[in-house]
């Protein structure tokens, strides 16, 4: 099951250690999944490379600014003269900055937009052509317990209204490419034991962990195992949902 051999997945913002972009495309390239990992980030973009090569896969690196229409085209460009064709898009790539309402700037929100919204909305527009022209593909977007709950872990408001925005624009786009063979779906991570988590102060590091009914944070592979589900052909009749993934911290 999970059998990802021949397929192609371009994971964005899996560059970095601090996250669970890296974890999620060498768990897509442990399943038989050739991967692009692209990010702004290069250095970081070489090392994921290399690790994943130096482990037996196939993966190509790409310099990305999610927020360029011609960055996203040219990653979309290189992929198919690597590969020939693109199956899974993974929406990885994202920023968050705690500041409350009173404080945030327009500067501030437009930011957060810019790359977890209309970043993702650039780079899932650049695919759907080529999806559409093999009648399959797989687009997944990380959301946010923030979303659901109204932040309470990382975050300001923007990053709340942010990963909200990624679930209504999935489920629309869910509807628009289910006859194309495409489907569309998110994932919501609560808190997940990353660099990030590592760097809260302990007393608010606590504070979460006590709201979390399974007493500890997520793991990157937990994350990773649940995207890899979903970008199956396990998980074809799945469209237009989005999948919690907290510990119980929200439960709907």
């Amino acid at each position: 099951m999970f059998d990802l051999k021949e397929r192609v997945a371009i994971i964005t913002g899996s560059g970095s250690k601090k996250g669970i972009g890296r974890t999620i495309a060498l768990t897509l390239a442990e399943q038989g999944a050739a991967v692009v990992i692209a990010d702004i980030n290069f250095d970081g973009v070489q090392d994921t490379v290399n690790e994943i090569k130096e482990a037996g896969g196939k993966a190509l690196g790409i310099e990305l600014n999610v927020t360029s229409k011609d960055s996203c085209d040219a990653m979309v460009k290189k992929t198919l003269e690597e590969f020939g064709r693109i199956d899974i898009l993974i929406n990885n790539a994202g920023i968050s900055q705690k500041v409350t309402v009173q404080d945030m700037t327009l500067e501030d929100i437009t930011r957060v937009f810019n790359v977890n919204m209309f970043g993702l909305f650039l780079c899932t527009q650049a695919v759907l052509e080529t999806m559409k022209d093999q009648k399959y593909g797989r687009i997944i977007s990380l959301s946010s317990v923030s979303a659901k709950r109204g932040g309470g872990v990382f975050g300001g408001p923007h990053y709340s209204a942010s990963k909200a925005a990624v679930l209504g624009f999935s489920k629309n786009l869910a509807r628009e490419v289910a006859l194309d063979g495409i489907t569309v779906n998110c994932v919501a991570p609560g808190l997940v034991n990353t660099e990030i988590w590592k760097s809260l102060p302990e007393e608010d590091a606590k504070s979460v962990i006590d709201s979390i009914p399974m007493g500890r944070p997520g793991e990157v592979k937990e994350i990773a195992a649940t995207i890899a589900f979903l970008a199956s052909k396990e998980a074809s009749y799945i469209t237009g949902e989005e999948i919690d993934i907290n510990g119980g911290s929200h439960m709907d």
